[in-house]
């Protein structure tokens, strides 16, 4: 059976993604799709560096602004969700473009991924909910980097939900659940082209720190503080890097300079985290675009190399 085609747009955080996506729906009438995992909360733009209305220069983009913040959203709902679009947007003649750097989501709609029901016990969950109290997250994480390292290098160590999680997975079925995803994951759900992009280390740090300098002067205090406000502990929304960071500030516990400092480096750590995440697990067509006179170039590069794959115009 001929099967739907798919772009993927991959990268760490302020590589570029959203700008060559909207390049590529526009040369190829596509439609986007985020394949962000916080992108999808509403009231959460700044932080997530949603795409604006004026940047979409009248593209679709979906699975943007479909969860309250204290909704919580998993990967296999994402998979649903994203396999739902991708099938809409083909019989539509159109061609879908997955924009986003959470690895495990675009995986998961990619491959021919289950999502297994077993593993789960409410009673080692609280187990491991009690240890976390007590310890503190951070050793717990690194709990986890002992016996799943795979899995732990997958998200940010503060992310204390997933990390619970994977080892609740490991304390029932006595193996990481990082081989157990490997080994559910073999098969090619769609005719896709996957471009990565990269750059120098150096200058993407430096994109990264200033762009977190210009979601503070947009308006990310503000919308850190209606989150904070809300008083949720355990919702993924929490978890976001660009919003955790700042509470301490808001406490009164740090100063503005000292949390932008924490939320610069975590963001820097997560691409970095990114960057070994997808070179590690997909076959990934990368394009270094370090030089900005260069930029241009690159996108022709690219457009050339998904009209071959994937046999369009």
């Amino acid at each position: 059976m001929k099967k739907d085609k798919v772009a993927v747009v991959i990268g760490p955080t302020a590589s570029g993604k959203t700008d060559l996506s909207i390049h590529l729906a526009k040369r190829f009438d596509g439609e986007v799709i985020s394949g962000d995992s916080m992108q999808i909360y509403r009231g959460l733009s700044i932080g997530t560096a949603k795409v604006t209305r004026e940047e979409m220069e009248g593209v679709p983009h979906h699975l943007i602004d479909i969860k309250n913040p204290d909704e919580p959203f998993s990967a296999a709902e994402f998979q649903q969700l994203a396999r739902e679009k991708i099938a809409d947007i083909n019989a539509r003649g159109k061609l879908p473009i997955i924009c986003g750097g959470t690895g495990l989501y675009i995986q998961s709609v990619l491959y021919d991924y289950q999502f297994s029901e077993d593993g789960t016990d409410e009673t080692v969950r609280k187990e491991l909910e009690a240890e976390a109290q007590k310890i503190g997250p951070g050793a717990l994480y690194e709990q986890l980097k002992g016996v799943d390292p795979e899995a732990a290098a997958s998200f940010h160590p503060n992310n204390v939900r997933r990390t619970i999680r994977a080892l609740e997975i490991y304390r029932l079925k006595g193996e990481p659940a990082s081989k157990q995803k490997r080994l559910a994951a073999p098969d090619e759900k769609y005719e896709n082209a996957m471009i990565g992009l990269t750059m120098d280390r150096a200058v993407l740090y430096d994109r990264i720190n200033r762009r977190v300098d210009l979601m503070i002067e947009a308006g990310l205090i503000e919308e850190a503080r209606w989150l904070f406000e809300m008083k949720l502990k355990n919702a993924p929304a929490v978890q976001a890097i660009g919003y955790k960071e700042l509470f301490p500030y808001l406490r009164g516990e740090q100063t503005l300079e000292e949390a932008a400092a924490v939320l610069k480096q975590n963001s820097r750590r997560y691409a970095k985290r990114q960057l070994t995440w997808f070179r590690n697990k997909m076959d990934i067509n990368w394009f270094d675009v370090t030089d900005e006179r260069t930029r241009d170039e690159k996108k022709q590069q690219i457009c050339s190399l998904l009209a071959g794959k994937l046999n369009i115009r």
